[in-house]
């Protein structure tokens, strides 16, 4: 096994083109929220040729060090995004460096027409009567749409090609060929693994969604005739395609769905949140699925990216030849924080160590008020999701007793502290010692709740973030997101899968 390593580059602050042509070549780096270059690598090979249609296309070959020819090596093919290029998709990646350490070879082509992929458009919706793009009459200038038989597709001919060059050229894994792309190349890839996707064993892609009308047909049938495929889907939470935020998430969601349905997923995931990257495992009859949505990034994809894709998921994957696709384990298992709780306003269901919980009612969301010198009016100093106590104490593995009245309560925690709480009360007395909540203990049918963000970080220590009046609560830095707030809301509404799910198919 051979190494990553970071190799110093040359920041280039002052120009903020999409990508500087004095790149290519140098130890230029470009840096920007989500989208950040390494320098040129040297092992980066150009090469030119005609693969189909009798036109010369352009690709890039990275080989690392490492290459045996002796063994089978794993194929992965990045697709650039629009206006890019196969050496702009090889810096402004983390690939050659997971290739560097794992031995696998990437190839990178360049569309074959003014740096853009021959792509589907369609419709946001599936109903075709639904506004948004149209195939016809509202391609972007400068894209050739791909033709209604895609087997007519010169890209698609070209990644075709170019896959049978690879095997001759070098000593290819049969099994273990994979394909990512990013924006457009996200595009290119989905539209390459709907059609022949079979012939990899993953696929993964980065920036915008699909648009819906490609994956399902007026009666929200699925449109695919490759089959199963193992599919990682990265969307940044500031993606903003499309830009309207409730159609976004519907987007991403059918996206998830349509590979959850083919692959015959389990509805709920596995999740794992560290530092930004939000992401959901997914276990499939057939295949699996990796969802990641990435908190605080812009439409492309993050300089990890594509090594998350390597280690969580390619590096695991292998499709025997009769189709099956198998996990062989990877660099990274793909595994669920062990210690989780996650909670959504007006909601009884909980998310505790990936498994879902019923709590005595409904989580609370509560606002602290300042009144006093404010003519009558009121200002909120904190919004907090308060819970059942009861719940606190099984999560926590305390005990919980209630007074006759249940107007106060004693929480026994493991460790042998004891704390009191009482109604109405912002107080919180910890061993005799009297400490402050967040904001004061309510009572509802029964039960006092308490803020769970206050106990969380108070007691325990713990990390909380919150996103959409959903909260996350684990033992290390974590930052919720949108996508990853809506999955959970849905999970916690016991709607992990819609009412048309099952006739998808």
């Amino acid at each position: 096994m051979g190494k990553m390593f970071l190799r110093p580059g040359m920041p280039d602050d002052d120009n903020r083109d999409y990508l500087p042509e004095k790149i290519k070549g140098s130890d230029v780096v470009v840096n920007e929220n989500g989208n950040n270059s390494q320098p040129y690598p040297e092992r980066l090979k150009e090469y030119h040729g005609v693969i189909a249609d009798g036109i010369e296309d352009e690709w890039y070959e990275y080989v690392p060090e490492s290459y045996d020819p002796l063994k089978k090596t794993p194929l992965v093919f990045s697709m650039h995004g629009g206006m890019m290029t196969g050496w702009g998709q090889a810096i402004y990646t983390s690939w050659t460096m997971a290739s560097d350490r794992d031995g696998f070879i990437v190839v990178f082509p360049n569309a074959s027409e003014n740096r853009v992929w021959q792509v589907e458009w369609g419709k946001w919706e599936s109903d075709p009567n639904a506004p948004g793009p149209d195939t016809n009459t509202q391609t972007p200038q400068g894209v050739k749409a791909s033709p209604d038989n895609v087997d007519e597709n010169h890209d698609i001919k070209l990644a075709l090609g170019l896959i049978e060059r690879m095997k001759e050229k070098y000593n290819i894994d049969d099994g273990r060929i994979f394909m990512q792309g990013m924006s457009m190349g996200n595009m290119m890839t989905s539209l390459f693994a709907r059609n022949f996707g079979n012939i990899l064993a993953g696929a993964a892609g980065s920036g915008c969604a699909s648009f819906l009308s490609l994956l399902f047909d007026e009666n929200e049938k699925i449109k695919n005739r490759a089959g199963h495929l193992a599919i990682w889907q990265s969307r940044p939470e500031l993606n903003d395609i499309p830009p309207e935020k409730e159609e976004a998430l519907k987007v991403n969601k059918y996206n998830r769905l349509y590979w959850m349905r083919i692959n015959e997923c389990a509805a709920i995931p596995e999740i794992s949140i560290k530092g930004e990257n939000n992401l959901a495992f997914y276990k499939g009859e057939k295949a699996d699925l990796v969802y990641l949505d990435i908190k605080n990034r812009d439409h492309g994809q993050s300089f990890d990216d594509a090594a998350l894709i390597w280690d969580y998921f390619f590096s695991g994957l292998r499709r025997e030849s009769d189709g099956t696709i198998v996990n062989i384990g990877s660099v990274k298992e793909r595994k669920g924080d062990a210690f989780s709780i996650a909670l959504a306003a007006d909601r009884s269901l909980a998310w505790v160590n990936n498994k879902v919980v019923k709590m005595q009612g409904k989580a609370i969301k509560w606002d602290k008020l300042k009144y006093h010198g404010l003519d009558g009016g009121e200002k909120v100093r904190g919004t907090y999701t308060c819970v059942p106590l009861s719940f606190v104490a099984k999560v926590f593995d305390g005990v919980c007793e209630y007074a006759e009245d249940t107007l106060t309560a004693v929480l026994m925690l493991k460790d042998g502290r004891v704390m009191q709480f009482a109604r109405g009360s912002i107080g919180c007395i910890v061993d005799q010692e009297l400490t402050a909540m967040y904001c004061e203990a309510l009572h509802r049918e029964g039960e006092l709740y308490i803020p769970m963000e206050w106990f969380a970080k108070y007691v325990y220590n713990l990390q909380v973030s919150s996103c959409d009046d959903v909260i996350y609560i684990t033992d290390h830095f974590s930052e919720l997101s949108v996508n990853m707030a809506d999955l959970l809301r849905d999970i916690l509404s016991d709607a992990a899968i819609p009412d048309n799910y099952e006739k998808m198919m």
